[in-house]
């Protein structure tokens, strides 16, 4: 191999970056006992033929700590809006006044905490997945550059490169995870 080996850092970095965000997204989703917008993110409604998310069919307002509140654009979308909350999983019952859809948002049990610290643990668990997954595919590059003849401590080189941001990434996870755990425990 004449040329000298360069492993792409930053795509792997990007691709670690990704599933970071995505753990990012799927923390927001996780009630706290507090009112947030964000939890509603995932909710996806049946509108118009096709599965649309909840903010493209309404305003979503937090008017207060404890409620949450969504204006329906259309009002014939106004049921179906109600139902992909109700089997959303967000265990909150909706109440309808006309097309404003109204979310109260009631405290959580301590068992519920416990629940929802599990679940942020399991998100976290499936994001160190995903960034392990992307150091095999660096180590992999590397092992194919090691077959076309690049030299052992350029190996080395490649490899702990991999591994330190390997590592920094599963840090920043696992301080993400600590952070929700404390505020999903706070009462």
């Amino acid at each position: 191999m004449s040329d000298e080996f360069e492993l792409d850092t930053d795509d792997l970095k990007r691709r670690m970056d990704g599933a970071m965000s995505n753990l990012k997204t799927e923390f927001a989703s996780l009630r706290t006992g507090r009112a947030s917008g964000s939890m509603l993110e995932p909710v996806m409604v049946d509108a118009y033929g096709s599965m649309t998310p909840i903010n493209q069919v309404g305003t979503v307002n937090v008017p207060e700590p404890r409620m949450v509140t969504i204006n329906v654009w259309d009002k014939g979308l106004v049921g179906k809006v109600e139902k992909a909350i109700r089997e959303s999983g967000l265990g909150i019952n909706p109440q309808l006044n006309g097309t404003i859809i109204m979310l109260p948002i009631p405290e959580l049990n301590e068992e519920r905490r416990r629940e929802l610290t599990k679940v942020a643990g399991q998100y976290a668990e499936h994001a160190r997945v995903s960034i392990r997954n992307v150091r095999r595919d660096g180590m992999d590059q590397i092992k194919k550059a090691k077959a076309d003849g690049m030299s052992e401590d350029d190996q080395k080189f490649w490899e702990s490169e991999v591994q330190d941001l390997t590592d920094k990434m599963i840090k920043a996870v696992d301080t993400a995870l600590e952070t929700k755990q404390a505020e999903i425990m706070q009462v």
